[in-house]
């Protein structure tokens, strides 16, 4: 695709989900995919590797928790599980002004993570904070420096919600929210998910599902908020929740 085709898509799908962006934030949607495909080049940060594909299902599919998580300046952001930094990448390209800290338990995916870091900072005029942490959520969500401190965690396409909310709800202050970024057939997933995300001190606030724009797949997003502190022995020992959900 040529670059003006590129923005275009980029711009008409963020309307569509009704997600505004500068012309700087779209230029960092975009540099943040041309790393993606350049570095996946040496290592696996994506099977999707068309531009037009990346626009749509990685981009788009990131924005559209934005429709759920309004986000503002001087926000804690925390996204776990990032990989390639999708979402958080895309939200702080597209709201410049929050504080993003990406977790990544690969220290290879933190180092491209570093890169785009850079990068996109400087287009958008060093607003906010961005930094890369590596490790485990099983191992971070202990420490006082993470723990209950953000006001918003996201993890997209990491695991069942049930592992997912073990994850990401220690992370969470009260009165904050998680939101899971969730492909289609959510129910029974959520249903199972009920008594751990209790247990963990939150509640369900919003299930909103969505056909992305141009052609995209359709997305559950739930949002659970914080209603109390998480019991001191979650999360378990790294592996544990995987293996033994709640």
């Amino acid at each position: 695709m040529e670059a003006v085709e590129s923005r275009e898509l980029l711009i008409r799908g963020l309307a569509a989900l009704g997600v505004s962006a500068t012309p700087t934030a779209a230029e960092a949607v975009l540099r943040h995919l041309d790393l993606v495909r350049t570095w996946n080049e040496r290592m696996n940060l994506t099977a999707i590797t068309e531009e037009r594909e990346m626009i749509v299902k990685h981009a788009l599919d990131s924005a559209a928790g934005l429709t759920v998580v309004k986000l503002g300046p001087g926000q804690r952001v925390l996204d776990v599980g990032t990989g390639a930094g999708f979402p958080g990448v895309v939200w702080k390209c597209l709201v410049p002004e929050i504080d993003l800290v990406l977790l990544e338990s690969l220290q290879k995916r933190c180092r491209f993570l570093e890169e785009v870091g850079e990068e996109v900072v400087r287009l958008l005029g060093g607003a906010g904070s961005y930094r890369v942490v590596w490790g485990r959520a099983e191992d971070q969500g202990r420490v006082p420096e993470h723990r209950e401190r953000y006001d918003v965690v996201t993890a997209r396409a990491v695991a069942e919600l049930r592992v997912l909310a073990e994850y990401c709800l220690p992370f969470v202050r009260v009165g904050g929210v998680f939101l899971a970024m969730k492909g289609p057939g959510l129910s029974a997933e959520l249903g199972a998910a009920q008594n751990a995300v209790a247990r963990l001190g939150g509640e369900v606030a919003e299930v909103r599902e969505l056909e992305l724009p141009e052609g995209g797949l359709r997305r559950s997003l739930v949002l659970i908020r914080k209603a109390a502190p998480t019991p001191k022995p979650y999360p378990r020992k790294a592996g544990v929740p995987a293996k033994n959900p709640l």
